[in-house]
């Protein structure tokens, strides 16, 4: 019983809110990117819970020479519901990413995405800008850095695979 005390306080201590579940290491091991249909339905599951449908929006995770964005649409532009849900979820995870916080998208894909590590690691030489587009909202993602870019097109291309977008995963024009 004690050791289990230990662990509860220990989890207590850590600036991680999930890091009293049993298996947290094991989540956030880095990971392959599965993409496999099975993986993506429990990608998909962890997604809605934070606000929005995957079926009411679209991701797209597009990789540029400065670093890249990871943007999210409403399905139906007019769903005014869903277009709000999404740049409230986007301003809230560029605030995240700034802080150097990842949990949300270790939560989503059940590990620790590509890159995060690095992203950590160099979270001052990389900048995270919310933006409105049409339909939704993108967090710009910008660096200097070579080993930061590095990171971040890893951690981009991971969730290429993961959300099953069909994104090129190559660096791009941004519009």
């Amino acid at each position: 019983m004690i050791p289990a005390i230990a662990f509860f306080v220990v989890a207590l201590a850590s600036n991680d809110p999930m890091a009293s579940c049993p298996m947290h290491a094991q989540h956030m091991a880095a990971a392959r990117a599965d993409g496999s249909a099975e993986h993506g339905r429990h990608v998909d599951s962890r997604h809605d819970t934070l606000g929005m449908s995957h079926t009411k929006s679209t991701h797209s995770f597009r990789l540029f020479a400065d670093g890249g964005a990871i943007e999210l649409r409403a399905t139906d532009k007019a769903d005014e519901a869903t277009v709000a849900a999404i740049r409230k979820h986007l301003r809230e995870i560029a605030a995240q990413f700034e802080k150097g916080d990842f949990s949300t998208p270790a939560f989503v894909h059940g590990s620790r995405p590509d890159g995060v590590a690095q992203l950590e690691r160099l979270g001052k030489e990389i900048a995270y800008r919310h933006e409105r587009v049409d339909g939704g909202g993108r967090i710009r993602i910008t660096t200097r850095n070579a080993e930061a870019l590095a990171a971040v097109h890893a951690f981009l291309r991971f969730q290429v695979i993961e959300h099953r977008t069909g994104n090129s995963g190559s660096v791009e024009k941004d519009d």
